[in-house]
């Protein structure tokens, strides 16, 4: 077995005022298939009609795929975090209050199906994001943006209705992605797996019930990745441990969504040198989101004192092995801005102290309280995960707590329909930005589709954040925001999770295979020589 740990790039550092184009087209690539086992769940349903539409998902899966498929204007490089030039030749804001921004796309670009790529696709595809505004997509990064016009074939410009130094950043995500005009219906969807874009890949197969997806290097992609492999063939398991057994066997080439604690601890110390772990430092957070209407946990007394008795030490040594960290803040260690806000708030987790908060709120004891999670979505520990919050909670007597799985399909749309008081989620940054934990989760019409309302977080802090173009200026209003969040707790966050990668020791490129939202990039594995 080899180990390798992976430093990933600092997360901090400016936003260029002027994108340049970077690499040299789209290289010779390789000629092996990779073989990528995965857990990942994909089906078409009401609720997820068009899995791989671009305004239809805001789910890591889907973006997995759709970042390997689609282009966008700019990208988050190899290092770093300033984007680079992706469909665009260049792209820059062209007022002082970043107000403004324009890109002029590259000559000579066409999607899977032959069509021209232009600026007018552009226009079209963040207007459709905008105006089917689906519930469980991600139209919400694009709420700042008052019009997109097609200046020429060439040129894009969007104007903002507010400043934004972040919004180069939304751009690199699927959210932005870039679909054919005379393929994707302006008020529709186009449903099943089907996809057509001007992407490194184009999808030949997606047969998730039949175990196999195959994504072939697009002949026609013209931008600047280097493709390292002729496709990539994806396996889908029920389990993790049937995913690491087709690996050592040989029968895949990478996993990694998702390696259980269990089996990080098993391949780290292994002795098959047939099999390399890379361990890289992650940005995935988990949390717990309250349902603030409700008559219990709606008390703020309440919130408060779980977040007083809540032992994120003993959670990430009992339920991940370490293979996790305590978090202390909605914004997790590493980022520019991050305060441990939870920790100043609350301090050691305490019995008394969580006492004294309810009995001051006039709030009886035991508190009933269910708590509910998805069963197959972020790995199966997650059950363990729940079982120790669950005893953790019992034990100090507070409160009377009940738990209950539900599988992803049924959960995911159960969220936005307020279904559940008190639930687990996860959550992987859109792009490397501490404003990537916040706005999503407090602005208006926020992915969790929560009723709390902070007025000084979203009319006040976000907005000062966004004026600053270096986003290391930020920490005061970033730090302020995770103060408020800590105080009110209608979010607790728990962990923060590492990024694990499993592969054969042939299989090169391991160590690229993940940016830092966790997003599968399959450009850069290829195949060398096995030790």
């Amino acid at each position: 077995m080899n180990r390798k740990t992976v430093v990933l790039p600092v997360l901090a550092g400016l936003l260029a005022p002027l994108l340049a184009a970077c690499g040299d087209g789209s290289g010779s690539g390789g000629d092996d298939t990779v073989v990528v086992g995965t857990t990942d769940e994909f089906a078409v349903s009401k609720d997820t009609p068009a899995p791989f539409d671009p305004a239809a998902s805001y789910d890591v899966a889907a973006w997995n795929i759709m970042r390997n498929t689609f282009q966008t204007l700019v990208r988050i490089p190899r290092s770093g975090t300033e984007p680079e030039a992706d469909a665009a030749e260049k792209c820059s804001f062209t007022d002082a209050h970043n107000e403004q921004y324009r890109c002029t796309l590259k000559e000579g670009q066409r999607f899977s199906n032959g069509n021209e790529l232009d600026a007018e696709d552009v226009e079209f595809s963040i207007r459709r994001q905008l105006s089917i505004n689906y519930v469980n997509g991600p139209a919400s990064l694009f709420a700042n943006v008052d019009k997109v016009e097609a200046v020429d074939e060439k040129q894009v410009v969007f104007h903002l209705k507010k400043p934004d130094a972040t919004f180069p950043l939304k751009l690199t995500t699927p959210a932005a992605a870039i679909v054919d005009s005379e393929t994707y219906p302006k008020d529709g969807f186009v449903d099943g797996f089907s996809v057509t874009g001007s992407g490194p890949y184009v999808v030949d197969s997606f047969e998730p019930s039949d175990g196999k997806a195959v994504l072939s290097r697009n002949p026609k992609y013209d931008g600047g990745l280097d493709v390292r492999n002729k496709e990539i063939e994806l396996r889908f398991f029920k389990s993790a441990k049937s995913m690491e057994q087709a690996l050592t066997a040989g029968d895949i080439d990478v996993m990694n969504r998702t390696i259980s604690p269990s089996q990080v601890d098993r391949l780290g110390t292994a002795k098959d040198k047939g099999v390399q772990l890379v361990e890289q430092s992650g940005q995935e957070i988990r949390y717990l989101v309250f349902d603030t209407d409700d008559r219990v946990v709606g008390r703020k007394a309440v919130r408060q004192a779980m977040a007083q008795v809540i032992d994120r030490q003993k959670l990430v040594r009992d339920a991940y092995s370490r293979a996790s960290e305590a978090l202390y803040s909605i914004v997790p260690s590493g980022l520019p801005g991050h305060k441990n806000s939870f920790f100043n708030e609350y301090g050691q987790p305490s019995v008394a102290a969580a006492r004294a908060t309810l009995s001051k709120a006039n709030i009886d004891t035991p508190v009933k309280v269910q708590l509910d999670y998805t069963t197959d979505h972020y790995g199966e520990v997650t059950t363990d995960e729940f079982k120790v919050l669950k005893k953790q909670l019992n034990d100090t007597g507070l409160f009377e707590v009940t738990t209950k799985g539900t599988k992803w399909k049924t959960f995911h749309p159960a969220t936005a329909k307020k279904v559940f008081q008190i639930y687990g989620f996860g959550w992987f940054p859109d792009f490397p930005d501490a404003e990537s934990y916040l706005a999503p989760f407090f602005e208006e019409n926020n992915v969790l589709h929560s009723p709390y309302v902070n007025r000084e977080i979203r009319d006040k802090l976000i907005p000062e954040s966004r004026r600053l173009t270096e986003r290391a200026n930020a920490a005061k209003q970033f730090g302020r925001a995770q103060d408020l969040v800590a105080k009110d707790v209608p979010l607790l966050p728990l962990w923060q999770g590492k990024q694990y990668v499993a592969a054969r020791d042939d299989i090169t490129g391991v160590e690229w295979a993940l940016n830092a939202s966790s997003i599968n990039q399959f450009w850069e594995l290829g195949r060398g020589v096995s030790d």
